[in-house]
């Protein structure tokens, strides 16, 4: 019996939808698309109609939402921990959160490990920017939000963002970070939900989200 010939091409579909799809381009010059991408939102960073998109849409993702002046804000901060019951001081900040507005708690230096970061009740960040559009709060480990463990393992976290932090759309806020820092998206508390939809929260992250918009 004679075998194959080991000298033999096997052309393979793929080898045949390639080499018509080439035939088919043959002589043709490449298009250039045109790219008008938007680079702007409808709505001005920190106007009120930014502010109110980013309310509506953090309430829809079930997260809580206070607003404050800067006079108020250490207030507005230890109203949203006592509305999620932390009152006992276990909470966790970073290390260097304003001391204008900072609650009693302890600045994390790094040295914690997660089994001991989830003895704390909640945590207490400032944020880089947020996009109204999508509801999206964006952290990048800067010095008043900290390393990403801090605002993952406690039950709580409390996020303060300024006005002048709120943008409309997704590529104003993608112009505002700095791809080389660790950066967190945040959309709400974290959930999940099985095949039958059934919503579990806290799955990933903290279960409660309290956002202060510091408006002026």
């Amino acid at each position: 019996m004679v075998g194959p010939d080991p000298r033999a091409v096997v052309v393979t579909a793929r080898d045949e939808v390639l080499a018509r799809v080439r035939a088919a381009r043959a002589g043709s010059a490449l298009v250039e698309p045109e790219r008008r991408y938007l680079q702007d939102g409808a709505h001005a960073p920190g106007s009120a109609a930014a502010l109110d998109l980013l309310e509506d849409r953090l309430v829809d993702y079930q997260a809580a939402v206070r607003r404050s002046d800067t006079a108020g804000l250490r207030h507005a901060v230890a109203e949203a921990l006592a509305a999620a019951g932390v009152a006992d001081g276990r909470v966790l900040l970073p290390p260097d959160l304003p001391s204008a507005w900072a609650p009693d708690g302890r600045p994390d230096d790094g040295s914690l490990p997660a089994y001991e970061l989830d003895r704390f009740a909640a945590v207490v960040t400032g944020s880089r920017v947020a996009c109204a559009e999508t509801g999206t709060i964006v952290l990048d480990a800067a010095a008043d939000q900290g390393r990403r463990a801090i605002t993952l393992v406690p039950d709580v976290h409390v996020c303060v963002v300024r006005a002048d932090q709120v943008v409309h759309s997704v590529p104003e806020m993608l112009a505002r970070l700095d791809p080389t820092r660790p950066i967190t998206f945040i959309s709400g508390p974290s959930a999940t939900s099985d095949i039958e939809l059934d919503r579990v929260e806290g799955v990933h992250g903290p279960r409660t989200l309290s956002v202060v918009l510091v408006t002026g």
